[in-house]
């Protein structure tokens, strides 16, 4: 994983150099969750625990789990935001997506002078910014955030498990399973549900 970029942008003189990520997008049911993930001036990685760090897609449950605690711990400041199912079927998957960044970012303490996105951007925010595709392959900070935005929303779609019971969102996370779709078949859409996403267009 690189660190480089970030290390470039504090001799630069930028202080909160913060990686954006989301989790969720393609899901059918739940929220799509976002996080972002600033380290301190000079963090050396290893020293903070947090060399094992990559995209969270190549890491483990227990592994992404492990490593949330200590990003957090390690970091200058950090923030999580969601946007619901009925603001993702009103906006549309990408707007919803930066709905929730926007409010990862805005509960951050200091907030960001320099951003680190994913493929996506968020012109709205008044910080000089870097979008790039796999940026979460990139930079760390992107990878730590990716891991945060993961791990927060697994545990929320492992809490509407027992709100919600029959559509086993504790093991398929609201994606689409051959066992979630079964479950919609037999027992229709939740209130947790993408009602703009096939098939609960079907269903709904």
């Amino acid at each position: 994983m690189n660190f480089g970029k970030e290390f470039d942008l504090w001799r630069e003189g930028f202080s909160v150099v913060t990686g954006v990520d989301e989790a969720g997008r393609g899901a059918w049911a739940g929220p799509v969750a976002a996080a972002a993930v600033a380290f301190p001036p000079g963090l050396e990685p290893e020293a903070a625990g947090i060399g094992g760090v990559a995209d969270s897609k190549a890491l483990s449950p227990a592994t992404r789990e492990s490593l949330y605690c200590k990003i957090l711990s390690a970091a200058l400041a950090f923030g999580i935001g969601f946007a619901s199912p009925r603001e993702i079927d009103r906006l549309g998957i990408v707007p919803a997506t930066r709905l929730a960044m926007t409010r990862a970012i805005a509960r951050m303490d200091p907030g960001p002078d320099f951003l680190l996105l994913d493929y996506i951007e968020l012109r709205q925010i008044p910080v000089p910014y870097i979008s790039v595709p796999r940026a979460d392959s990139t930079f760390l900070s992107v990878a730590a955030a990716s891991i945060v935005a993961k791990v927060a929303r697994d545990r929320l779609m492992i809490r509407l498990e027992s709100r919600f019971p029959g559509y086993s969102f504790a093991r398929n996370k609201g994606y689409g399973t051959a066992e979630h779709r079964r479950a919609l078949e037999e027992m229709g859409v939740s209130p947790v549900h993408r009602l703009r996403f096939e098939p609960m267009k079907r269903l709904s």
